[in-house]
């Protein structure tokens, strides 16, 4: 097993500032524990994975965070069904589980669960194993699948005994009826019921591939529902299973809070994806409908000000509506990010990028930047030289030329006059913000 400490120092040198690191936990650090974050694994990542997988959750426990982790076991199911001479049959997508069947089921989901929970303490990572009592559940069609169970009610309180010790608890996706009957349940439908009980401000599902993926194979890195759902449900390439599986992720974040997000990262980069801007994989929320408007007399001039001065923690200047023509302003519904462009010599300025405070984490500047990025591929902006979220530019600029106090970024512009324009616009251009 990789030493932990190792890994979290790596980890720590790694993945960001401590401003940035330290910006996470405190979002983090606010939510009721119980309400951090529920972790889906499934059996593969327990098979292939579980180094990778104990040392992610042993950092989290570290700083002082305790996830929920629920997992599955198809992998390894199969593997001793066919060890045992039983035939795997699937109706609907649902394994069709007889009373040999389900003898199996147990004693699989019964390794795999010990099998993690001694893994982390070994590592010494407090970890309480759960087997059953979580899950209420009744059968789904017993003439076509036989012991299949759908979940109709959820039980936290074990979990919460186990949160309030400061040890994470593992559940196996075991269900029971009210007569005490053990039934299969998928292992996304118990972690979705699951996040439905409990409405965690964060869900991770941990898979091989690390993130949804385009019809190149590329990850997608953020997912807005509100701006881009109904155009990603007619892509040919999301058909299957993967389909299923974002009506299920549509459908789960539609019952949470509008700060709840979901994650699908692989587990050596579940860190990353929780405490930087950048992140690992596919970031998925409801996020909020993003306005697009070319005049100041159509925002809420107070909003928007209060918007901009939260999230650079300086005061925007008092003439700024007066003295500057905006290009377009996008700025999400509840004014909690916004980005304003200016024309310049031909050439599109970004002049302010915000999001308040108590939103950053969430993945809604991730989404207005995708909107704004969409209609203008062409721009460039400036960014003072300790700012946190030049991680982030430099991640998604073209390039960048570092002056004294300034950073000044492009994209989509190739000859040099251009970006000899653009750096010399952004070196001269006065100061918004208030000292």
């Amino acid at each position: 097993m990789t030493d932990v400490r190792t890994t979290i120092a790596r980890l720590l040198s790694n993945m960001a500032s401590t401003r940035e690191i330290q910006l996470y936990l405190r979002r983090f650090s606010q939510v009721e524990a119980a309400r951090f974050a529920v972790v889906k694994v499934g059996g593969a990542v327990l098979r292939d994975d579980l180094d990778a997988l104990v040392s992610s959750l042993a950092f989290l426990q570290q700083v002082g965070l305790t996830p929920i982790v629920v997992h599955g076991a198809g992998p390894q199911l199969d593997d001793e069904m066919d060890a045992a001479g039983l035939e795997k049959q699937v109706v609907d997508g649902l394994r069709v589980t007889t009373p040999e069947v389900l003898a199996v089921v147990r004693r699989v989901s019964q390794r795999a669960n010990l099998g993690l929970v001694e893994a982390l303490q070994s590592s010494d990572v407090r970890a309480t194993s759960i087997l059953s009592g979580v899950f209420e559940a009744e059968a789904v069609d017993p003439q076509r699948l036989g012991l299949v169970g759908r979940v109709v009610r959820v039980d936290v309180a074990g979990i919460r005994t186990a949160i309030d010790a400061g040890s994470i608890p593992v559940i196996a996706s075991l269900g029971e009826t009210a007569g005490g009957q053990i039934l299969n349940v998928n292992a996304d439908w118990s972690a979705n019921e699951l996040v439905k009980e409990l409405q965690p401000y964060k869900i991770i599902f941990l898979t091989g591939t690390g993130g949804l993926l385009d019809a190149d194979g590329r990850i997608i890195e953020s997912i807005s529902l509100s701006t881009q759902y109904a155009d990603l449900m007619r892509q040919p390439w999301l058909h299957s299973g993967m389909r299923v599986k974002m009506e299920q992720i549509h459908d789960m974040l539609m019952e949470l809070p509008p700060s709840s997000s979901l994650s699908i990262t692989r587990p050596d980069e579940m860190a990353k994806e929780l405490f930087t801007h950048r992140g690992s994989g596919t970031l998925v929320r409801r996020g909020e409908r993003i306005r697009t408007v070319s005049s100041w007399d159509e925002l809420d001039r107070d909003r928007l000000a209060e918007l901009i001065s939260s999230g650079f923690g300086r005061q925007l200047a008092p003439d700024y509506f007066d003295t500057v023509t905006p290009l377009q302003v996008y700025v999400s519904e509840h004014y909690r990010a916004a980005i304003v462009l200016l024309e310049h010599g031909g050439h599109v300025y970004m002049d302010k990028f915000a999001v308040v405070e108590d939103a950053q984490g969430e993945g809604l500047g991730r989404a207005i930047w995708d909107v704004m990025r969409a209609e203008h591929p062409r721009l460039f902006w400036r960014s003072r030289r300790r700012n946190p979220i030049n991680e982030f530019y430099f991640a998604h600029a073209d390039g960048a030329v570092k002056l004294d106090d300034w950073t000044v970024f492009w994209t989509g512009m190739t000859d040099w006059e251009s970006i000899r324009t653009a750096v010399d616009a952004a070196r001269s251009r006065p100061a918004t913000l208030l000292a």
